[in-house]
């Protein structure tokens, strides 16, 4: 991947994710004032947004890392006909030069990004200065390096190899960490990884003692007293989903020991009585009829912010959409019979999100997550990292069975789900495959859970039901470097 030097550089109107300028590629003959940007704490707090709003691109979490391609390819939705404009990525036709393209755009999408983080932390220096005192200097310089941290572990969980140790010497993917034009190299996976969590950790020691989401916990409200740029933390990679974020690539290595090191800290700090910054969403909330809250928004440890997220949902659940389009667990009918193959609990609040939508003419069995619910909870959230993924992570990692079920029948409870036993570690281990299944529809983290586990059975993309499985090839969990990248190379 080539460095991209001082370039994309986003302007703002606002200092909050409600309004983005076009990005800007600077040329010798009409090039920013870098050192006007960056002159005061309000320019890198605009630069820093300006990464948060391409995040909600299409390309990446706007829908091919949430609800589109990936999964797509966990294999959640019921596809059979070979017109339909996702049926290739279900059967993973790598070749095919529409799957090439969508995700080549992911990958320049996210290296874009990689590079505007870059500039941002390379312009941070390395102590608060005038221009950048603390905190600023910790939240601005650490959301930077978790997010630079992030993409890449994306980009690795994506296309690199399954995780192993005969796989993980094999090259990967590159790690872009500084700015300039030369190709970088393309490292392993254990290299990768390495510098995945160097990022992570140096991003926790400077947002440690700034965010303000560990004395104040979210902040989801205007500040009547001054300025807001430091609060809505959830809509920022903040301290705890830092934390997580570690947690999440210690267990893609098989660290579980540090996973679990990571994940108890954080739920400990969390889930004080006295704290409780991310508390389960309530019964009224999950059920309510006219502003139901499907995104479980207070559980939400970092999300996007897109004001334009019913665009996604009518791009691929609408139940207007032809059937070569829309993703749908039936074949454009009431059919509920995936549904149920999925939730084992009928008053699951999780299994609310399928409903019977009518457009007049045609009634469907509809994905209602991310349909639009005015003044609804979690309105325009895209959410990345939540708290049942940290209980899941607790669960799947702690060597004592007792307590592993324990964190995971606090999942369960929380979703208004009967609590499960398992007799052993392996049968614990199903389970939290089903569960994770459940959790993360639509949030791109599923496909990642079966590639992980080297899963060889996974859901039938061509039945109306999940069952019967259909076998997974190991080599399918990994996708193709794109051309873009692979022409630098040759």
């Amino acid at each position: 991947m080539k460095t991209i030097n001082k370039t994309y550089i986003c302007l703002f109107l606002s200092l909050f994710l409600l309004s983005c300028s076009k990005w800007i590629d600077i040329k010798p003959t009409d090039r920013l004032d870098e050192n006007q940007l960056f002159s005061n704490k309000e320019g890198y707090l605009k630069a820093l947004n300006g990464i948060y709003v391409e995040m909600t691109h299409k390309n990446l979490y706007g829908e091919n890392m949430t609800t589109g391609a990936i999964d797509v390819l966990a294999q959640y939705y019921y596809l059979t006909s070979s017109v339909h404009s996702f049926y290739n990525i279900s059967t993973f036709v790598y070749g095919d030069a529409n799957v090439k393209t969508t995700f080549d755009d992911t990958w320049r999408k996210a290296y874009e990004l990689i590079a505007n983080c870059n500039v941002i932390i390379s312009k941070c220096g390395d102590a608060p200065s005038q221009k950048l005192p603390e905190p600023y200097f910790g939240i601005i310089k650490g959301e930077a390096l978790a997010l630079r941290a992030m993409l890449h572990l994306d980009m690795l969980r994506l296309f690199g190899p399954i995780y192993t140790d005969a796989n993980k010497t094999r090259s990967a993917i590159p790690y872009v960490d500084k700015v300039g034009y030369e190709v970088s190299p393309l490292l392993n996976s254990e290299q990768v990884m390495q510098r995945v969590i160097a990022d992570l950790k140096t991003a926790l020691s400077l947002l440690e003692n700034t965010d303000p989401v560990r004395t104040e916990g979210v902040r989801n409200g205007a500040n009547t007293t001054g300025p807001n740029d430091l609060y809505y933390r959830q809509y920022r990679l903040n301290y705890y989903a830092a934390k997580a974020l570690l947690a999440r690539a210690y267990l893609w290595q098989a660290n579980k020991a540090d996973a679990l090191v990571q994940a108890e800290e954080l739920l400990n700090e969390v889930q004080r009585p006295d704290k409780n910054i991310f508390p389960y969403v309530t019964f009224a909330s999950a059920t309510s009829a006219d502003k139901p809250d499907r995104m479980f928004s207070t559980e939400v440890m970092f999300s996007l912010w897109d004001i334009k997220r019913v665009e996604m949902y009518d791009r691929l659940f609408n139940v207007n959409l032809n059937e070569n389009t829309k993703l749908s667990f039936s074949g454009g009918d009431v059919n509920t019979a995936r549904v149920s193959s999925i939730y084992d609990d009928d008053n699951d609040y999780r299994r609310r999100i399928w409903q019977s939508a009518s457009s007049g003419t045609i009634t469907a069995t509809t994905n209602m997550k991310y349909a639009d619910v005015v003044d609804g909870p979690g309105r325009y959230m895209i959410p990345l990292i939540r708290l049942s993924e940290v209980l899941l992570i607790a669960a799947e990692c702690h060597p004592d069975l007792t307590a592993a079920t324990a964190y995971f029948n606090k999942l369960r409870t929380a979703r208004n789900s009967v609590s499960r036993t398992a007799a052993t570690a392996a049968e614990l281990k199903l389970r939290i495959g089903e569960e994770s299944r459940r959790e993360m529809l639509g949030e791109g983290q599923q496909f990642f859970f079966y590639k992980r586990n080297s899963y060889q059975s996974v859901p039938n993309h061509a039945t109306p039901s999940i069952s019967p499985e259909k076998t997974m090839v190991l080599n399918n969990y990994t996708v193709p470097l794109p051309d873009s990248e692979t022409s630098q190379r040759n």
